[in-house]
């Protein structure tokens, strides 16, 4: 049985799938006009470590993660510029280019994590036509309808329109505009675009498509959709109507999930998604993270301070997906020095796999089921580590449990060894090829001083950092 924390319910819930054996998952994705930084990694990390406990429970995944490449203004709201058009500017490319550019560093950086590839990662400007046709059913239901400037989402006939959020109308942000400019014709000031005319504050859009909306100001219909209804869109191409989970950072509960609720359900005529999941912040030194002053890490700046990426994801498994997490320079280090330390003891294993020991098995899934308490699945390991049962069975035990951590925990830790001592170490397998034994125990003393193992096994050398 998985228990998951249900925003839309305010409670942990026990999972029943639309479908016996198969979930169906939707992963609000990037907006590619920047190097993500490791918030938004964790909340990547989330929708990995998903897919990974309901693989570990033998469900069929189908798992989709989009990538914003259109639409989405400076503002959840319908405000100012949009974010692909100003990384355009910023770096004189096109947005195409821009985007590109972020998603070739998105990819690697989430495979240096070691996250799963979903199944599908669309591009939103790969689906306009089918955000066209959902707006457009939209029109002709009458939940949506046109002025010169936009397309808008009536939420005054959306049925209880705030209950992921749980805000009333008056606690909402008022007087959203069209690109910070308020639209005198909007029937209700929490409507929200699904279209955007290109004229006004967007005359000079650089991505626009023809459509069959109606404005006096705007010939054929010429603009961008709105960043609400690319997901609702891709989910119903990809998925379903009604999907079983639709993950996202808590950020997008007041806005841009409520909207995609709204406007999914009024044109499906069904419930959008059973369960919303939804991951906290990553706070730097108990603070948002900001760019003015330098804390917007990338994983880059990780690994140029010379953490393996895999430390990353220790650190981001040692608390629950739901909690806050601060990130420090010292936890990282603590986070080094636990990964190391637990690779030291697979070591110790060695390499030959016994039986998966059912017991702890069974607590680690009572803990990993339990809305992703990754803390005490972590514990669950120890526990194992400690116990006395034989180094066969513990590796197969833990290796098995790999499958849901994705720390690849039996790998050697070579590529993170200094300079310096990966070229004792070549002149040491020199001298090992020549036979020279006195050389070699010479060279395994100095890069023992520098605080790293030697081990021989099977004609094969290892070296990793000393516990």
């Amino acid at each position: 049985m998985i228990k998951i924390y249900n925003t839309l319910n305010k409670q942990i819930e026990e999972f029943k799938p639309l479908k016996s054996g198969r979930v169906l998952i939707y992963h609000c994705g990037p907006t590619v006009y920047w190097t993500q930084h490791i918030g938004n990694l964790r909340g990547m990390m989330f929708g990995d470590l998903l897919v990974r406990t309901f693989k570990y429970n033998d469900y069929e995944v189908k798992y989709i993660r989009n990538y914003t490449d259109v639409g989405h203004l400076s503002s959840d709201e319908d405000e100012g510029e949009d974010k692909m058009e100003k990384g355009a500017k910023r770096e004189n490319k096109t947005p195409l280019e821009i985007a590109q550019k972020y998603i070739d560093i998105f990819e690697k950086d989430t495979k240096k994590l070691n996250l799963l590839e979903p199944n599908t990662k669309p591009r939103a400007t790969e689906y306009i036509k089918e955000m066209q046709a959902m707006i457009q059913t939209l029109i002709n239901k009458g939940f949506a309808y046109e002025t010169d400037l936009a397309v808008y989402f009536d939420v005054s006939k959306a049925k209880d329109y705030s209950r992921l959020s749980g805000q009333s109308e008056k606690d909402k942000i008022e007087g959203t505009g069209t690109g910070d400019i308020q639209d005198k014709n909007k029937k209700n000031p929490n409507d929200f675009a699904l279209w955007f005319f290109r004229t006004n504050k967007h005359k000079n859009a650089l991505q626009v498509w023809p459509s069959t909306f109606k404005s006096k100001a705007v010939k054929d219909g010429l603009g961008f959709p709105g960043w609400h209804i690319e997901c609702s869109a891709m989910s119903k191409k990809l998925l379903s109507d009604s999907i079983d989970i639709h993950l996202g950072g808590i950020e997008h509960v007041p806005v841009h999930h409520t909207n995609e609720i709204a406007q999914s359900e009024s044109a499906n005529g069904i419930k959008y998604a059973g369960y919303w999941m939804h991951n906290e912040h990553l706070l730097v030194d108990n603070g948002k993270m900001s760019k003015s002053e330098g804390t917007n890490y990338s994983l880059a700046e990780i690994i140029k301070k010379g953490f393996d990426p895999l430390v990353l994801r220790f650190f981001f498994l040692s608390a629950q997906y739901r909690s806050k997490q601060n990130f420090t320079w010292r936890a990282l280090l603590g986070a080094k020095n636990g990964l190391d330390h637990l690779r030291n003891q697979i070591r110790q294993l060695g390499e030959k796999k016994g039986s998966i020991n059912s017991d702890y098995k069974n607590n680690f899934l009572q803990a990993i089921n339990n809305d992703l308490n990754t803390p005490q699945a972590l514990a669950v390991v120890q526990k194992l580590l400690k116990s006395n049962l034989n180094k066969k069975d513990k590796l197969a035990t833990i290796l098995d449990f790999d499958q849901v951590l994705g720390l690849d925990i039996n790998k050697t830790n070579d590529e993170n060894v200094p300079e310096e001592a990966k070229k004792l170490l070549e002149k040491r397998n020199k001298a090992r090829a020549d036979k020279d034994w006195t050389e070699s125990d010479r060279l395994r003393t100095e890069i023992e001083k520098l605080g790293y193992t030697i081990e021989d096994l099977n004609n094969k050398t290892r070296v990793y950092k000393t516990d």
